[in-house]
């Protein structure tokens, strides 16, 4: 940040409130483009005629999208003013969203998605202007709203897909709705964002992004496309082993770089690392869940394990009360992570999450059991996102925290990616006759779910130390990372 705090001016309190309000509606379209699709994917291969796996990318792809855009847009936010980028990427969610709503392509809407991805960067950047311009003893609440808007927004765009696709609408209404939203808050951004300049000097890490994009796109790619293309097939083998291949080009580039997209040195911190990995099953659960139980619960009832559930029903019946239960459980979270510290908070989120999706592994045989498991498993996750940012803080020197954090981040939109992508790839392999899931689709999901809550346990135990429980009471270290 140039100039000292001190000198920095103070904003009237109006206008300090105006920014919190635009600035948490940001991040609320976050939430809204993460999963307002979910619900009508379904609607969406019939109505473009693709196989389930295929359509599995319309969320896949956007959260691909997320873990290489956010850290480029974030780098650029600090290079060339973070109102500047803010606005870009508003620009780019209109785009998006006009391009996903006007066209009948698939190969175009899933670019779209991938446009839309870029949305994902606008929680660290209001978090960013916030420190820039709110008063220091209103900051703490200003953060509160930004993060309480990402379970408002999540939760609002499962009622919105709902009631906008009900019946026979085109679900192209969520796009047109998202770019009407995208057109508002531009012009509110430009009112109400104070300007301001570069806060460091350097440059992007594009070839670190693009390398971690192809690597992760070959990765997810065999895995959703392995049973079509069969897993011993030339396409398969070949998209593994590039995926393979990338990856260690990317770590290769990522060591020698001056400013690294992923500071690689950072994670020879045992406790760093940890956090990341935990980071990442956080994600990773979120949406193996949410993209198992919008799965389940439209299987007709005539196969015994499904509710021939509509859109709407997905959305407000099923969905709803577990992307609801964060405006709860986040709030919880940073009260435990102050009260006992962030060791004790992941290792509760763990535990809770662990014992969500047994219930939902042995009883999903009924509505209401499939409702509370959701609940359990998005309220542990929910926790967790409070707990991760507080342990990564206190390991890390006070001026590696945005970058730290950046790459947590990173690590959560890839968890992401890769749980839509296992589940997209279990639906396609155990297909019945009229193209629903098996009823063994959700068994092995949801042990695989169990077993990333019970590793999570056991990376917490192992890999963050007591001392993390005070962290809020010791001094982030002076020193480089190192290995414990």
């Amino acid at each position: 940040m140039s100039g000292s705090t001190g000198r920095r001016a103070r904003p009237r309190q109006s206008s300090g409130a105006a920014l919190v309000i635009v600035l948490s509606l940001l991040s609320t379209v976050t939430a809204l483009l993460q999963t307002m699709a979910v619900p009508v994917l379904g609607k969406m291969s019939r109505d473009l005629d693709v196989s389930t796996a295929a359509i599995g990318w319309v969320v896949t792809i956007n959260l691909l999208a997320a873990a290489v855009l956010t850290p480029i847009f974030s780098k650029s936010g600090d290079l060339h003013g973070r109102r500047r980028v803010v606005l870009i990427v508003i620009g780019a969610v209109a785009a998006g969203s006009l391009l996903a709503a006007a066209t009948s392509s698939f190969w175009m809407l899933l670019f779209a998605r991938a446009i839309q991805g870029a949305s994902f960067c606008l929680f660290p950047l209001s978090v960013g202007i916030l420190r820039d311009h709110l008063e220091l003893k209103r900051l703490p609440l200003g953060l509160s709203f930004l993060t309480g808007a990402i379970s408002v927004g999540a939760g609002a765009g499962l009622v919105l897909t709902g009631v906008l696709t009900h019946g026979d609408r085109d679900y192209r209404n969520i796009f047109w709705f998202t770019l009407c939203v995208a057109l508002v808050l531009l012009v509110l951004s430009v009112i109400v964002i104070p300007k301001d300049r570069p806060h460091s000097t350097g440059r992007v890490d594009w070839l670190g992004g693009f390398l971690l994009g192809l690597a992760l796109v070959l990765l997810l790619l065999a895995m959703t496309q392995g049973n079509a293309w069969g897993w011993t097939s030339v396409a398969t083998t070949a998209s593994f082993a590039g995926s393979i291949v990338t990856f260690a080009a990317w770590l290769a580039v990522e060591k020698r770089v001056t400013e690294p997209l992923v500071p690689i040195a950072m994670l020879r911190d045992r406790t760093l690392a940890s956090a990341n990995a935990l980071g990442f099953f956080i994600g990773f659960g979120m949406f193996l869940v949410f993209l198992g139980i919008t799965a389940l619960v439209q299987v007709p009832s005539s196969h015994g394990h499904g509710f021939s559930a509509s859109v709407l029903e997905t959305s407000l019946v099923y969905l709803l009360p577990a992307a609801s239960i964060g405006i709860v459980a986040s709030p919880l979270g940073g009260m435990w992570v102050g009260r006992f510290g962030g060791r004790a908070t992941l290792l509760v989120a763990s535990a809770i999450g662990l014992l969500g999706y047994l219930q939902l592994l042995a009883f999903h045989q009924h509505a209401w059991l499939v409702i509370l498991g959701g609940v359990i498993t998005n309220g542990a996750f929910s926790m967790g996102f409070a707990a991760v940012p507080a342990v990564v803080t206190s390991v890390v020197r006070p001026q590696e925290t945005a970058l730290a954090n950046a790459m947590a981040s990173i690590t959560r939109s890839a968890g992401s990616a890769l749980g839509s992508a296992l589940m997209v790839a279990l639906i396609a392999s155990h297909l019945m006759a009229d193209q629903h899931p098996r009823e063994s689709v959700f068994t092995i999901a949801f042990a695989i779910g169990a077993a990333s809550m019970a590793l999570s346990i056991v990376i917490t135990l192992v890999g963050i130390p007591r001392r993390s429980a005070h962290a809020a009471e010791e001094p982030a270290p002076s020193r480089e990372p190192s290995n414990r």
